[in-house]
């Protein structure tokens, strides 16, 4: 999540579970197979949510804690939907909750890259 660990195969990771989810197909002949692609890309999402939190500087260490945790409850809600995307029969709540997690992921993701920028500021001697 922080600057340096993020790549872009993770934002392509990200991108192609958010494309399989607006084409989630009609018919239940392809719903198998969309099934384990959207089960496949879980894996990549799971290494962009627990990559490092950021930076050690002790000012930041409340802040990094809060990434910390932050990262608990989304690997939690993965591992949760994971055995519901094989086998939930309301996918257009599966495929929100999905959706929803995406967006919670970016926003983790953000808030750890504002954690390495704040350290850079500090070493660099901020606005001064």
């Amino acid at each position: 999540m922080t600057g340096p660990d993020t790549t872009g195969a993770d934002a392509g990771a990200l991108s192609v579970l958010h494309d399989l989810l607006a084409s989630r197909p009609p018919t239940e002949q392809g719903l198998g197979v969309w099934r384990w692609q959207v089960r496949r890309q879980l894996a990549p999402l799971r290494e962009v949510i627990v990559s490092p939190a950021g930076p050690t500087e002790d000012w930041l260490a409340a802040r990094r804690g809060g990434c910390q945790r932050e990262r608990t409850v989304l690997v939690r809600r993965l591992s949760d939907l994971g055995p519901r995307v094989l086998h939930d029969a309301d996918l257009d709540r599966l495929c929100r909750d999905l959706r929803h997690l995406l967006d919670d992921v970016r926003h983790h993701e953000q808030r750890c890259n504002d954690l390495v920028y704040d350290e850079v500021e500090l070493e660099l001697g901020g606005s001064e």
